[in-house]
Parts: structure tokens; sequence; C-alpha cells
């Protein structure tokens, strides 16, 4: 069916916030494997950011900065864990958009502290584990996404739509027959022991054992089971564009598709999780499609962060917020060429199983614990990203001077915010951030290795219902 050019003043609005989605794992951003030709053809006609970075992990930070426009200094959300609401001084996007006259509808993220605002939350089925049976997650969301759109689709008012996919995050368990699309073989053969260290990390390995094949001994299974994820999850993005295109509405609809974090599969021994500050987590896709408003068919080379994303999306609905003034910066400069980059170096914390901050540049890497970790890696670590840009070689211990440099200039950012917001970093002062009560900071990584521990997809579920409150 043909779109019908709409004439309201603002465009309807839909944002896809990918779970766990590891940019290098599309195909899009150049995987080798085929994992997502629906969202290719989607990237085709829109602009795709090569560059974008969740510059506070994990989830609840991630999307506190999706969703606001803000870094974690304004927001104060750097933990996995948050106590507590979204400080009211800092607007969600919902919460603008409804002030424009939109109607908000959030899907699968009920409760978090950055999803405060919507008129609407639905929620489905997004977990899973072996005793369960194959999980299909994204069919479950559109289950419930898809009559929404009927249903906004006959309104008068323009819409935001907010849709949370969880298939890349664990556990993996796509319906048939995504399962062997990338994998042949036996995942279970005795003589295979590249699983053998990942089922020895207690923290994690009741966890894998409750949604991994029993004897399972293959990693390269695993990762094919997180390839088949992305490749369901793509398929059964397309149903939700052709929902949009059968209403007539989708060349009139800003739809954005960005992820909260990535994923670290088999690498740097953080086994099949999002925490860490390697870049196979911070590196994020970022795709946007708006006929008329985006180019189609560019790729931007350019760095921007999560909280590059509401500024953006404002302007290419045309909607001007009264007295707030946003951490990031509008992207359109860098689409129409005026602007090469946004930041190069920037700011990055994780504190998920982990408690952690650094600093990126193009060239370095700083990553600095600020507790003992359960991976007993050490306390600072340094990459060069343009030698070795999969972070396997720490030069901490050979270039002290980058680590000294890089320390003074992550310094001087931290104490710029700090007098800026007036707030004081909150990575600094997370207390219980790992959800023991009473334990305080790790003393050492044996402690936080025997203290640390994820049992079921249940257990996880729970987890993040819990830090919802």
């Amino acid at each position: 069916m043909p779109n019908r050019r709409r004439t309201k003043k603002h465009p309807h609005i839909v944002l896809l916030g990918v779970d766990s989605l590891l940019a290098d794992h599309m195909s899009c951003y150049g995987y080798p494997r085929l994992t997502t030709p629906h969202i290719d053809r989607f990237a085709q006609s829109g602009t795709l950011f090569e560059r974008t970075y969740s510059a506070h992990i994990p989830t609840t930070s991630a999307y506190a900065s999706m969703l606001t426009g803000m870094d974690c200094f304004s927001t104060q959300v750097v933990a996995l864990r948050h106590k507590g609401p979204l400080r009211p001084e800092v607007k969600t996007l919902p919460e603008i958009l409804r002030a424009a006259g939109y109607t908000t509808t959030c899907v699968g993220f009920s409760g978090n502290p950055s999803s405060r605002g919507f008129d609407k939350y639905l929620d489905f089925p997004g977990w899973g584990s072996w005793a369960e049976g194959r999980s299909p997650k994204a069919q479950n969301l559109n289950n419930v996404t898809i009559p929404e759109i009927d249903h906004l689709a006959k309104q008068k008012k323009p819409f935001f739509l907010f849709l949370r996919h969880m298939d890349p995050h664990a556990p993996y368990l796509p319906p048939e027959p995504y399962e062997r699309m990338f994998y042949h073989g036996n995942e279970c053969d005795p003589k295979n022991k590249s699983m053998s260290p990942v089922m020895r990390f207690k923290p994690f390995c009741d966890f894998f054992a409750s949604w991994m094949p029993p004897g399972i001994a293959d990693k390269d299974y695993v990762i094919a089971q997180y390839d088949g994820a992305v490749a369901y999850m793509d398929a059964c993005i397309q149903t939700i564009f052709q929902a949009l295109d059968a209403h007539g509405i989708l060349d009139d609809t800003i739809v954005v598709l960005n992820g909260d974090h990535g994923e670290t599969l088999y690498d740097h021994e953080c086994w099949f999780d999002h925490h860490g500050l390697y870049d196979v987590t911070l590196h994020v896709p970022l795709i946007i499609r708006s006929p008329g408003r985006v180019p189609a068919g560019r790729r931007v080379s350019g760095y921007n962060q999560h909280k590059d994303l509401v500024p953006t999306i404002l302007e290419l609905a045309g909607v001007r917020p009264k007295g707030i003034r946003f951490d990031g910066r509008s992207l359109m400069p860098m689409v129409s060429g005026d602007v090469a980059s946004h930041e190069s170096e920037f700011y990055i914390t994780e504190c998920t199983w982990m408690r952690k901050h650094g600093w990126r540049t193009p060239e370095w890497k700083l990553i600095v614990a600020l507790e003992p970790d359960f991976h007993f890696k050490p306390p600072v670590e340094l990459y060069n990203l343009v030698e070795d840009p999969h972070e396997d070689h720490n030069l901490a211990d050979t270039h002290p001077d980058i680590v000294a440099m890089l320390k003074k200039r992550m310094k001087q950012w931290m104490a710029k915010r700090e007098k800026e917001t007036g707030l004081k970093n909150p990575i600094l002062m997370q207390g219980d951030w790992h959800g023991h009560k009473g334990v305080g900071p790790f003393k050492t990584s044996q402690q936080a290795y025997d203290t640390m521990h994820i049992g079921t997809p249940g257990q996880a579920a729970k987890l993040q219902a819990e830090m919802r409150k």
C-alpha cells in the first residue's frame, strides 16, 4: 500500500530499544553472517551511525541517557540496581512529547526509573529457560505491539511508541529454524573444551546451566544462538515495519533503532553477559529512518553517545521544549556534514557486576576499578585501541605516563561536570550497589567472586523487577 503523507505538524515516532545488541554482530555493521537482512534494508532507507557509544553501562543507566538526553551526572543513574526514581528535575522523552500533544505507549519497560511519563505501559514475556523451551520473545512483543499500532494509527494525535526488544539478552533461546541457522555440529562434543572455563565460573554457572543445553561444550554453539536470536528478532521487527506501512504512516514516522549496550560473548572472560567497559559493550547500533528529514543510504562515522538521541529526535519532530538544556546535542549537523563528530573522547562508567569508570579516546582506553572485581582483573587497564582494537593487551604497567595523562583528563571532566550540575559523581557513591545489604564495597576479588551469584532466568527477571522498585 502506498504511504499517505500526513499533514499534522508533528510526525509519529517509533523507538526500538534493543537490549544487549552487539553492533558488530549485525550484517549492516559488517558482520559476515546475515543476521539482520530486514534491518539492513531499513538502514539503506535511512542513516546509520557507525560510532555510537553507550557511555554508562548497563541497562538502567544506558536508558536513563537514551530517554533523557543527559549524562550520568545529570541523571545520577549509574547502577543496575538504581535505588529510587529518576530525579524530578530531569524530564524524560515521553514527558516532553506528551506536553507537545503526543500519545505515548511503552512496551516492555515499565517500572524503570527512566520509563516515567508514558500514557500506557504494556508488557510481554521476555525471558525463558531450557525447561520452558524455545523463547519467542520478539513475537511476544509483536503480539501486544501490533494491536497497539492499529489503535494508535486511528487516532488524530501523533504518537510515540517505545519498544524494548529482549531477544539478544540472555537466555539466548531462538525458536526453530533460527537455532541451527548459524551452527552445524555437535554442541556437546566432549572433545571440545571451550565451554569449560565458562561453566566453572561460579557467579554465573548455575544461570548458564538453566538455559544452555545439558553437557554444552562448544562456545560457538552459544554464539550461534545469540546470532540466531538477533536474526529471529530481525524477522519479527519486519512485521512492525509492515504494520506501519499498511496504515500508510511508515514514511511519515521517525523510526529509530538503538541498543542500550552491547554484549560480551566469549570476550574478556565476561562470559555471555554485558558488564565491563570493553568496546563490545560500549559500541551500540543507531539507525534513524525518516524520509524527507533524514537522508537514505548515509553512514555517519563521527562519534556520538546515547545522550545525543533525545535532542536528535526532538529536532526531527519539530518539538522545542522550553527550559531544558540537554547534555547531548542533535546529530543532524553530523548527518548534513556540517559537523564531523561530537566528543571523540568521553567518560565511561559501569556498575553491573563490577564498579568501574574510565576514559575513552580514539586511541586509548583507560579503565579504573573502584573496588576489586570478581574476575580478578587488575585495578587499572590501558588499551591502545588503534593497535589492539579487541583490547587484549593491558599496557598500564608499561605506559604509566599515558595512564597518568588519561586519569588527569578524566578527573578534570569529573570536576567540570560536578561544578556544572552541582551534584557529586554518582559512580563514587554507590554503597551496596551489588544488592547485598550491609556488605559495602568489596575489599578483595575473592570476596566479590564468593558473593556475586545469579542462578536462573527467573532470578534474573526478579532482579530486574526488584531494581525497578
